[in-house]
């Protein structure tokens, strides 16, 4: 379902716990019909925003507004969201019916309201005929899948999801990501889901803000954050990378990177956008199925009608390991200088045959390389 207007706009929020900052200034807006994610790892302050924003907390500064109106003050009950939690919080001794319709009968519901509210909401979640059961009869999917019909059977604007995948096993989480997007779609709210598996934000979201020390760092949709990441954390944690670090040297229309591995070509349109001026501290991100390998000595192709024949980088290494990952291998490169490079290949692609321990070239289009700020480099020394 497409997005539409803006839902919730959160202006600088900030909250402490004594002399930790677990939200730093946060800005960021997320619309109606949307599945937002806040990606990041344990304590990057995700888990603390949505608390914010469900009323469990009180920020120290800023404003959560909800449609226009702040939430700041309201009382969690009145906020017209919902908060699916991470261990689904169901009542043992309560039937699947009746754990769905407790927050109706709080509210004082009819009942013929409440029956036609939580079969329909039964339904929904593909448990209809569960109702008499009680948890421990249920699996794990099932049990989250009751969850979910709880939040959803108020109908919120909003439903808020701490982790909900956390508790069940790998091949269940895969099939519940499918799921939750299928029914976000279905009943047209706000989802917005908290997780640090980077995997299930790009699966499931429309759009992702990762965060780290109680910030946000960049929001965009997977597809962005993954072929443009906009900085060196973001690469490094959404899927792999590889990272060639150097300073940035623009002379008329040639760019390069100068760094202690090589010197690399980049993309002409990569400074601009990117607003680095030359001598800043920069890196090139290339993503490891955009590295293609050949023997050392050997033209390495680079197998892709994208590349238009244009510049190409190289680094130089040998072959220290291999991967077979069902339909590509994970090679790793140790290079030159000591570190490490990455590449993925279809299996059967030119590339595919090479043993550990061959010398190897690996090269990339210039334009498949994207060039960010270098945040973790010391200072440029005087004229350098």
């Amino acid at each position: 379902m497409e997005a539409h207007r803006e839902l919730i706009r959160i202006e600088g929020v900030t909250k402490r716990f004594g002399h930790l900052v677990a939200v730093d200034t946060v800005s960021t807006t997320i619309r109606e019909n949307e599945f937002f994610a806040l990606l990041g790892p344990s304590g990057c302050g995700k888990t603390t925003l949505l608390r914010l924003l469900a009323g469990f907390e009180a920020p120290d500064a800023g404003r959560l507004l909800l449609d226009g109106r702040d939430l700041v003050g309201m009382r969690p009950y009145r906020r017209p969201l919902n908060m699916m939690f991470q261990s689904y919080a169901l009542f043992p001794h309560m039937t699947v019916f009746d754990n769905i319709a407790y927050g109706l009968r709080q509210e004082r519901t009819g009942r013929d309201e409440i029956e036609r509210r939580v079969n329909e909401v039964l339904a929904l979640v593909q448990l209809g005929g569960f109702g008499r059961r009680r948890p421990h009869q249920l699996s794990g999917g099932e049990r989250q899948r009751v969850a979910l019909a709880r939040a959803l059977v108020k109908r919120p604007q909003v439903l808020l999801l701490d982790e909900p995948l956390a508790a069940l096993d790998r091949k269940l989480r895969v099939e519940m990501q499918l799921e939750l997007k299928r029914l976000q779609h279905t009943v047209g709210i706000t989802f917005l889901i908290v997780t640090h598996d980077q995997e299930e934000a790009l699966v499931m979201a429309d759009r992702v803000a990762v965060m780290d020390r109680g910030r946000i760092l960049q929001v965009a949709s997977p597809d962005e954050l993954y072929e443009a990441p906009g900085s060196r954390f973001v690469a490094s944690f959404i899927g792999e990378s590889n990272i060639f670090a150097g300073r940035l040297r623009i002379a008329g229309d040639a760019v390069t990177l100068v760094g202690e591995r090589g010197t690399w070509h980049v993309a002409p349109a990569a400074p601009g956008h990117a607003g680095l001026a030359d001598g800043a501290a920069a890196a090139i991100v290339v993503r490891p199925e955009r590295l293609r390998l050949a023997p050392a000595g050997a033209r390495a192709s680079l197998e892709d009608p994208g590349a238009g024949g244009g510049l190409v980088n190289r680094v130089d290494g040998v072959l220290s390991d291999v991967a077979y990952l069902g339909s590509t291998r994970k090679y790793v490169v140790e290079l030159r200088d000591g570190t490490r490079a990455l590449a993925r290949v279809q299996v059967g692609q030119r590339g595919d045959d090479l043993a550990p321990g061959t010398p190897v070239g690996a090269t990339w289009a210039v334009e498949h390389g994207v060039l960010i700020a270098d945040e973790t480099a010391s200072p440029a020394s005087p004229g350098a």
